[in-house]
């Protein structure tokens, strides 16, 4: 009898239930919720050093000795690794053997000559001047013998010409001393000279770019040679890096570039280490859009903490850029906003029924949005209805 009148009363609530909301469409809905909203971009980027050091091999040779492993802590100055600086040491010292022929060469140009042809120039000017001498005496001697009448007109003349070859060949050993040289014998020398600096000095590059050594504090996170190795001119010996603050660089698709600014706060991951996350901010903004693959993308550039050292460079990472975030606001789920006219709108639920509630929103995010008037904490309201009818005002509804 119990049993039997207990399933009377639940038919009959049962029955009064299905009276009330037979005609009542079954809604998914949600709260309005009062929490922080984040507006974020998702991207790929890779790692780069803030401030690389690369060393290059300078010319073709062997790896004579390497003193450093990959992941060494190095101080500025120590010596990284050598080359084989045979060939190198022997270039440089025929190249300061041009320079001192160079040199002397063009000492010789300023002097007016080689020390021999200095000394005999100096030896005939001399001469040359006795002449001179001699012959104005000669003349002289004859000017007074004409008076007397015992030279004649012919002989003083002939003593005069002789004192002006005399002068002659005076003033032609002067004009050779001091222009002894054209103006392109003389630029050719300099040239010479030049050429032959430019040499000795890319030959003690080479010398001294035979011994790497590290010009600032950091880590060794390559080194892509050994011992005896082959190495040709420009390969890769080894990179040095501070790598406590590295660069990620991040590529944004173009619709997305116009919300991105320096400062705003952005969250490194890598796969090889799920879990963890590196902090950082954006440094510099796209300055313009070029080919990634298929994509059109900006460029940003990322200062990001890395004390523990173990974001390495060149890895490839996900980048997500937090554009916005609003705290303590009011925010409903996208699905539930409705649009009419340019005007947003929400179906609230009062009392099992569709109150249409005109809002304005602000921040976004893929499954939130904020709210900035038109609802309160904690309203109840539609999002679809479980058997796609259409919703609208002052429908009867029933949640489900």
């Amino acid at each position: 009898m119990l049993i039997l009148a207990g399933t009377a009363v639940a038919v009959i609530l049962l029955a009064a239930f299905a009276s009330l909301s037979g005609n009542a469409v079954p809604v998914r809905a949600d709260r309005v919720l009062r929490e922080s909203i984040v507006n974020t971009i998702a991207t790929n980027g890779k790692v780069r050093p803030v401030d690389n050091f690369e060393a290059h091999a300078p010319a073709a040779t062997t790896v004579r000795r390497v003193l450093v492993h990959e992941g060494d802590q190095v101080k500025a100055g120590q010596l990284l690794l050598q080359l084989d600086d045979a060939d190198a040491r022997t270039e440089a010292a025929k190249a300061l053997a041009r320079l001192k022929a160079a040199e002397a060469d063009l000492h010789s140009l300023e002097v007016g000559g080689t020390q021999e042809e200095v000394l005999t120039a100096q030896a005939e000017r001399v001469k040359a001047n006795a002449e001179v001498e001699a012959a104005k005496r000669n003349l002289a001697a004859l000017q007074q013998l004409q008076q007397q009448g015992a030279a004649s007109p012919a002989e003083v003349e002939d003593a005069l010409n002789r004192v002006r070859f005399a002068e002659v060949a005076v003033n032609l050993l002067r004009q050779k001393e001091t222009s002894r040289y054209s103006r392109p014998e003389i630029a050719k020398v300099q040239a010479q000279r030049a050429e032959a600096d430019t040499a000795y000095a890319a030959a003690q590059d080479t010398l001294r770019r035979s011994n790497v050594r590290a010009p600032r504090d950091g880590m060794v996170y390559s080194l892509p040679v050994r011992v005896g190795s082959f190495v040709n001119s420009g390969d890769l010996l080894v990179q040095v890096a501070d790598l406590h603050t590295v660069q990620v660089v991040g590529y944004v698709d173009e619709p997305e570039i116009g919300r991105l600014a320096r400062g705003q706060k952005v969250t490194v991951t890598w796969d090889a280490l799920p879990g963890r996350a590196w902090q950082g901010t954006v440094t510099r903004a796209p300055t313009t859009v070029s080919q990634l693959g298929t994509r059109s993308v900006g460029d940003i550039t990322c200062t990001v903490d890395n004390s523990d050292l173990k974001l390495l460079p060149n890895v490839n990472v996900n980048v997500s850029v937090t554009t916005v975030q609003d705290n303590n606001v009011l925010t409903i789920s996208r699905e539930a906003v409705r649009q009419e006219g340019g005007q947003q709108y929400v179906f609230a639920i009062v009392n099992g029924e569709l109150k249409r509630r005109d809002i304005t929103t602000s921040v976004s995010n893929p499954t939130r949005i904020e709210v900035t008037s038109g609802l309160s904490n904690d309203t109840l309201i539609a999002l679809t209805a479980v058997d796609n009818h259409p919703l609208t005002e002052g429908l009867r509804v029933v949640q489900r």
